[in-house]
């Protein structure tokens, strides 16, 4: 296709969406907001203050405000894409805003959003990883980075709501560390091939499972299971350039 990077790594270098976004209209990861707007709806309220990361070119931020969800702040580390999209939306939405920056070092004060959103950008800081099961020392630097930023701007009670295609024997390895402190929930959308929400409220405790798990995760030794079972393949060019 004709956005396809020549290596997994670019998806990680902000010159690459640039040059992609000076371009590209639009595309959506993981289906447009019409595919997972039932299960949204049942976590955020049209009153509640939304932080999209990664907003990218997606007409999903549109669509919601198009939905009644009007206070929402879009944020993406491409600056090409944020000038865009502001230019796009700002006449048709208005008090809907666009600024550019890194989701590892947000700029805003903490407990400031009732909700954070993201669809597939966790699954772009993902793409050179090999195994599943044991993500790199870097890479998990980069996420908790994220994943802390995340926790410390949502309100007590807020939901961090994360929309992928990574099944939850391996994002809930990420996901469940009492120092978010986050309940996890899971739930699923998609006809043939499954996509997932997670579900993490500021302020719950995790569930005895989940909880387990991160003792498990602390004690594991360092070989991964023999065998990785994962989903087909989807249409979507974004998953064929992830190693799983």
């Amino acid at each position: 296709m004709e956005y396809l990077p020549d290596r997994n790594s670019r998806y990680k270098d902000v010159d690459y969406w640039d040059e992609r976004y000076k371009t590209e209209k639009s595309f959506e990861w993981f289906g447009d907001f019409s595919k997972f707007q039932h299960l949204l709806q049942r976590h955020v309220m049209k009153d509640d203050a939304i932080l999209v990361l990664g907003c990218g070119n997606s007409s999903m931020s549109s669509d919601m405000y198009d939905a009644g969800y009007h206070s929402i702040t879009n944020i993406d580390y491409s600056s090409v894409c944020i000038d865009t999209m502001s230019a796009r939306h700002d006449a048709t939405c208005p008090g809907m805003t666009w600024h550019q920056m890194d989701a590892r070092q947000l700029s805003f004060t903490d407990a400031s959003y009732d909700v954070v959103l993201e669809k597939g950008t966790l699954d772009a800081m993902l793409v050179e990883e090999k195994d599943p099961w044991k993500v790199s020392s870097e890479t998990a630097c980069l996420i908790d980075q994220v994943l802390r930023e995340i926790s410390r701007v949502l309100k007590p009670g807020g939901r961090f709501l994360s929309v992928t295609f990574a099944q939850p024997h391996f994002r809930k390895r990420l996901y469940a560390r009492h120092d978010y402190c986050w309940s996890v929930r899971t739930r699923s959308y998609g006809d043939g091939f499954q996509y997932f929400l997670y579900v993490l409220t500021k302020g719950e405790e995790l569930s005895p499972e989940d909880a387990a798990l991160e003792r498990r995760l602390l004690e594991e030794a360092q070989d991964p299971p023999n065998e990785v079972r994962t989903q087909e393949a989807d249409t979507e060019a974004f998953l064929y350039c992830i190693d799983l």
